[in-house]
């Protein structure tokens, strides 16, 4: 009998671990401390680089190696996204068919705000990415909405970063348990080994910034964001943050999620949370 009673209890043991494991949005909010996260998170990449300035983390692989950081200012100066920033502000500018613009959306009429998302909706409880944000804009005004993976929604995030450039992110948590819930979801989805190479984000954007796979550098997590969207050179184009987190879930071999998931919206919020203070450099441009 106490042999079975045993047998029982172990299987209600492993049963509670494997539902905690696998219920994503299971979290004990109370002990979610976002301030001691970010604050640790900068840390550990000041500590590991103390030569690079603070505000120069934003700037992704060239941050990491000086020759790299010539070549790329010397790019600057015709930057290959110029193309994606003149479309994005003719298309910001362009009336929809009722007559109203993105403007009307936006507070500050959308010019210098991308340093404040994504935010967390108290009234929907879920996080709010500008990706999210503009395409709800269009299908309130009429329009059908953009791919988030495609060159207009690039064009249109690419002008707006452009007015908040030098402004520092600024993302905030309001004190709500599912505000809380989000951030931790999105530091575990960061953190957590998936796909055929079990690489988790942090893998190489924690663990490995600096070094190189294949031909690329690898960028550090802290900023990461900032910079976006980005035009890459293996793309021939730009890409949204939607496009990024696809093709990382790829690269790994890992199923990629939806395009604005839950999953990829709270990995933005705390990705974009630890990166307070440090300036929008977007868009910006990549190997």
């Amino acid at each position: 009998m106490q042999t079975r009673l045993s047998l029982l209890l172990g299987s209600l043991s492993a049963a509670l671990v494997a539902f905690a494991l696998t219920s994503p949005r299971v979290v004990a909010a109370d002990k979610v401390d976002p301030v001691a996260d970010a604050k640790a998170f900068r840390n550990y990449f000041f500590q590991k680089f103390p030569d690079v300035k603070h505000e120069d983390f934003v700037n992704g692989p060239y941050s990491m190696n000086a020759d790299m950081k010539r070549q790329w200012q010397e790019k600057e100066e015709f930057p290959p996204y110029e193309f994606a920033l003149d479309a994005g502000k003719e298309m910001f500018a362009t009336p929809f068919k009722n007559g109203k613009t993105y403007a009307d959306c936006f507070p500050n009429g959308g010019i210098g705000v991308r340093q404040n998302y994504p935010y967390f909706d108290e009234k929907e409880g879920k996080v709010v990415t500008l990706e999210l944000a503009l395409n709800r804009c269009r299908e309130a005004n009429g329009e059908q909405p953009y791919s988030y993976v495609k060159d207009e929604m690039a064009s249109l995030t690419a002008y707006m970063a452009f007015t908040s450039r030098g402004k520092p992110m600024d993302v905030r948590i309001p004190d709500d348990p599912r505000a809380l819930a989000a951030f931790e979801n999105g530091k575990r989805y960061f953190y957590t080994r998936r796909g055929q190479l079990n690489f988790s984000c942090a893998s190489c954007h924690v663990q490995s910034p600096g070094e190189r796979i294949r031909a690329e550098i690898l960028a550090p997590a802290l900023g990461i964001l900032n910079a976006m969207p980005i035009y890459r050179s293996e793309w021939s184009g730009m890409g949204t943050i939607s496009r990024r987190f696809v093709t990382c879930n790829s690269q790994t071999r890992a199923v990629p999620l939806e395009p604005q998931s839950d999953e990829y919206r709270d990995v933005e919020y705390f990705l974009s949370y630890v990166a307070n203070g440090l300036p929008i450099s977007g868009p910006g441009a990549r190997p």
